[in-house]
């Protein structure tokens, strides 16, 4: 195992916890079917919808094979925009970036618990209130607790936005075209291992969840160092799990809650984080694993077994 128990655990409870608030923030927008009867015993039903606000909404013509094209051609033009403000070292404009993308994927998180356990409409302007200082304090204080705690609501407000305009088979062919790029970025051109050193070297913020912790040795180490140097540097080890092998198993147990029901999508939860676990068993201590094979087999096997229900 490339991590301690306790550590692993920890990243395993966080993106557990994320699925579930996806889920929670994802019905939340879904549209409801509501049935009234009127005193004559006429029944009326009526389809009711809950706008994601800041106009996110994606358009309905964007559903299905447009919305996946839509998709992809997002994630190029990203990652090449990325690419290209990493070379020119624009590390403020992507700072800039970060705390934008922040800000209006939790705003749009927070707005959808709200709306759920407060039976109330129209609370994006608090759901922005809330969600400002929580940006502030994860992108300029760098705190590791804020840091994991917003995560937790940045996947689940993304893919609330992506979720409407998928169905299941463009977001099985969506995870199996990012499981050959992970696979190509991480083994191969080693883009994905410079992005995530870029990120937490340079920019000071990561897109994911961090846990800096130090082993055993380490600890040792930095206790015998104490005592003689009055500044003394001590490798650290770092767990992290990137934003993205958070993001699209969620997308896909989202469009399974939408289309299926919840159970299926329970379903898809329970695998991804088995197959997530798994990795983790499997990995080794200095190497970079790409997770997206991993957790794509996994809600590959969890739809193979909704079928069967």
């Amino acid at each position: 195992m490339k991590h301690e128990v306790k550590i692993t655990a920890v990243l395993l409870l966080m993106f557990l916890v994320t699925q579930l608030i996806g889920l929670a923030v994802i019905d939340a927008y879904s549209p409801k079917t509501v049935t009234s009867i009127a005193a004559n015993g006429t029944q009326t039903v009526e389809v009711q919808n809950v706008t994601i606000p800041y106009g996110m909404e994606p358009p309905a013509e964007m559903s299905g094979w447009p919305g996946f094209e839509s998709i992809v051609i997002s994630l190029f033009i990203a990652i090449l925009i990325f690419f290209l403000l990493m070379k020119i070292r624009a590390v403020t404009l992507i700072r800039a970036w970060f705390t934008f993308v922040s800000l209006v994927t939790m705003s749009i998180a927070i707005n959808a618990l709200l709306i759920k356990f407060s039976g109330m409409t129209n609370l994006a302007i608090v759901a922005l209130v809330i969600a400002l200082p929580l940006t502030f304090y994860k992108i300029f204080k760098r705190n590791i607790v804020v840091h994991n705690a917003t995560e937790l609501l940045v996947y689940p407000g993304l893919a609330a936005i992506f979720v409407p305009i998928l169905n299941v088979w463009t977001i099985i062919v969506l995870l199996l075209i990012i499981s050959l790029y992970d696979m190509y970025a991480v083994w191969k051109s080693k883009f994905m291992v410079g992005l995530a050193k870029y990120q937490i070297q340079s920019l000071k913020i990561f897109t994911g969840f961090f846990i800096p912790y130090l082993t055993k040795n380490q600890l040792t180490k930095f206790k015998e160092a104490k005592g003689k140097v009055k500044k003394s540097k001590v490798k650290v080890s770092l767990a992290i799990l990137g934003g993205g092998d958070v993001a699209f198993p969620l997308i896909f147990a989202g469009v399974m809650l939408r289309s299926a029901g919840l159970l299926p999508a329970l379903i898809i939860v329970a695998f991804s984080t088995i197959a997530l676990l798994a990795l983790f068993a499997y990995s080794r201590k200095g190497k970079f694993y790409p997770a997206m094979p991993f957790i794509t087999a996994g809600c590959l096997v969890g739809w193979l077994i909704t079928l069967l229900l």
